[in-house]
């Protein structure tokens, strides 16, 4: 099984660290844009997250006092202006691969959250599982500044089901920016925290998530993805027989036991 630690990313800098991936976007000198390069990498990084060995939740975050100012502008706008269809489809199916890959990495994912997150930023924000965001943040999605539809990335998916259809639409078709104090009223953000201690705090709760019980978090996961395109018998019903393969792990039992003991459980993940 993969480690993450063996990963040396070239575009984008990743720290593992007592059970918890730290990816860093790190152009700060233009607000950490993304490019072809970095988003193919992305995509390969949480490919590989998804079955490592060595890391239990995930922090996503970027350098210099901002989060992602979206799609470089000189090194992916302005090529795709003259590229053609197969070229475009090509690269939106990749910028909806991360998204995927994502949702697909069982670790939760915590998006800590500073200045400018705009754009593709703005969905990597969207897509991970907690985002902790400062007074300071401003998230965007500008799709509609360069003359392209807000259905970027799962947008018109997933942004209604974290704020609401009014308040997403809003964004969506404006392109305006939602201020801190806004995401943190309509549930954008778990909280709002001073930007010299958001690095921390994202630290803490990660830690925290990735030393409780990590298969039953990615089970919470999977189901929080899935439970989307079922009815509510459904999602009883499964959660029935999610909740049952839980009883079946090792990691009930030890919760059981350090209970009766008075100490604090020790999850193994199995």
């Amino acid at each position: 099984m993969p480690e993450a630690a063996s990963l040396t990313p070239t575009h984008f800098r990743l720290a593992v660290a007592d059970r918890v991936a730290t990816i860093t976007l790190d152009r700060p000198e233009r607000k950490n844009p993304l490019t072809f390069d970095s988003y193919a990498e992305l995509v390969q990084t949480f490919r590989v997250l998804k079955s490592a060995t060595d890391v239990s939740a995930v922090v996503i975050t970027g350098a210099g006092g901002n989060f992602c100012s979206g799609g470089d502008v000189r090194e992916i706008i302005g090529p795709l202006t003259e590229q053609a269809m197969p070229e475009l489809l090509a690269f939106t199916r990749m910028t909806g691969d991360l998204i995927k890959a994502m949702r697909a990495c069982p670790q939760p994912i915590i998006a800590a959250i500073d200045g400018i997150c705009v754009g593709a930023g703005a969905c990597i924000a969207m897509a991970s599982d907690i985002r902790l965001g400062t007074e300071a943040a401003k998230v965007g999605f500008l799709f509609v500044r360069v003359g392209l539809a807000g259905c970027d990335m799962g947008a018109c998916a997933m942004l209604p089901r974290i704020i609401g259809h009014g308040r997403a639409s809003e964004l969506l078709y404006t392109g305006r920016l939602m201020r801190a104090g806004e995401g943190l009223d309509w549930g954008f953000y778990s909280r709002l925290v001073a930007p010299d201690h958001l690095a921390a705090e994202a630290s803490t709760l990660a830690r925290e998530i990735a030393h409780g019980p990590t298969f039953a978090h990615a089970m919470t996961k999977t189901m929080l993805h899935r439970e989307w395109a079922m009815d509510l018998d459904q999602a009883i019903d499964a959660e029935a027989d999610a909740q049952a393969i839980c009883m079946a792990t090792g990691d009930f039992r030890r919760a059981y036991e350090a209970f009766i003991e008075k100490r604090t459980p020790v999850f193994e993940g199995r």
